[in-house]
């Protein structure tokens, strides 16, 4: 018969094992040790500033800065979920982020004696063409790798190329300047005090997270990426699910180039979302989700995006050059993929093999 003290005491010493085994305390341990590093070497690293409503500092400004990558983190968490990958992400932004600006523009006319910029195409129409340009993106993706079964890595570089030469052919290599003001609202503008960026993401955020937990969204996601083949058998729809990940993948793309568009308040077809895909596979494989499909946490990969984020605002601003960032991003990658490995597995647990959980008496 256990004592009372017994059963008390069983659960405390099983508290901090439990902790560690979470599969976010990696990622949030990683973010934590990079803003110590932040607290000791960039002076009022944690200050913040309320100035005319709104709050400015070094968190809110990595926060900011991170938002289009955690966009980009959640489709992607999603598509690697499938056991996919989807590197036409920055082209997809580029895409998005030409339609919009071209179509926005701003013409220069007098209201009530004034100089003022009024929009070429009504703003609703220019994101929603922005937007339906996005999901076109990810409809073709979706149908060479489920339709047809091309590898997802082939299918998506053809995107890769042929979606940046696209958005560099519609602005014949230019930059396309947005005057429009409203626009810059969405990257620039702020709400409550917060960039309202960072409501997109959250919004973002809460809709899929619910989407996944609420509904058996994330168990058939989770079944095709550990095994296809059964998960069609057991009656899931597994083509048009991929086909439908890959489309809400490219949205999130869409969303985040409209972001970064009004940001700079211009459309680059050249560098806009440049390598953008490579940092959000980065951030959702640090966030925890398994390369080899099946295993992801949507909240792993915004603790991911926020990582690198912080990393390349500690590496500039501590002084050191751009390139380090690169050279850092690629030791991350491999540390990364080596650990999910499954010789490294192997080689962990015959190095330290699980001790057997001993009865409480």
């Amino acid at each position: 018969m256990h004592s009372p003290s017994a059963r008390v005491a069983a659960p405390t010493g099983t508290n901090l094992p439990m902790l560690v085994q979470h599969s976010l305390f990696r990622p949030l341990a990683a973010l934590a040790i990079l803003l110590l590093i932040d607290l000791f070497m960039i002076p009022g690293f944690f200050h913040l500033e309320l100035k005319d409503g709104h709050l400015y500092g070094a968190l809110i400004d990595i926060a900011n800065r991170a938002a289009p990558l955690i966009l980009a983190a959640i489709g992607m968490t999603l598509v690697i979920a499938t056991r996919g990958i989807d590197i036409s992400v920055g082209a997809t932004v580029a895409i998005s982020g030409t339609v919009a600006a071209m179509l926005i523009g701003g013409t220069m006319v007098m209201q009530n004696g004034t100089p003022a910029y009024v929009a070429n195409t009504p703003m609703w129409l220019a994101l929603a063409a922005a937007m339906g340009a996005a999901l076109v993106c990810g409809a073709w993706n979706g149908a060479l790798v489920a339709g047809l079964g091309l590898q997802p890595i082939v299918a998506t570089l053809i995107l890769m190329v042929a979606g940046r030469g696209l958005a560099q052919l519609l602005t014949d290599g230019q930059i396309i300047t947005v005057y429009y003001q409203p626009f810059f609202f969405i990257g620039s503008g702020y709400l409550l005090g917060l960039p309202f960026s960072l409501f997109i993401v959250a919004a973002v955020f809460i809709v899929t997270a619910l989407m996944l937990r609420r509904t058996a969204l994330g168990l058939f996601i989770q079944s095709v990426g550990i095994n296809p083949v059964a998960a069609r058998l057991a009656g899931i729809r597994t083509a048009v699910l991929i086909f439908l990940v890959y489309v809400f993948c490219s949205a999130c793309a869409g969303v985040a180039g409209l972001m970064i568009t009004s940001n700079i308040k211009s459309a680059d077809a050249n560098n806009a979302g440049l390598l953008l895909e490579l940092d959000a596979i980065l951030a959702v494989t640090l966030g925890g989700t398994s390369l080899a499909g099946g295993k992801f946490s949507l909240a792993g990969s915004v603790v991911g995006a926020l990582i690198i984020q912080t990393l390349t605002y500690t590496i500039y601003s501590i002084g050191l050059p751009p390139e380090v960032n690169m050279v850092v991003k690629s030791v991350v990658v491999f540390l990364v993929c080596v650990s999910q490995s499954p010789e490294f597995k192997n080689m962990w647990r015959r190095a330290f093999p699980a001790r057997p959980k001993g009865n409480a008496s």
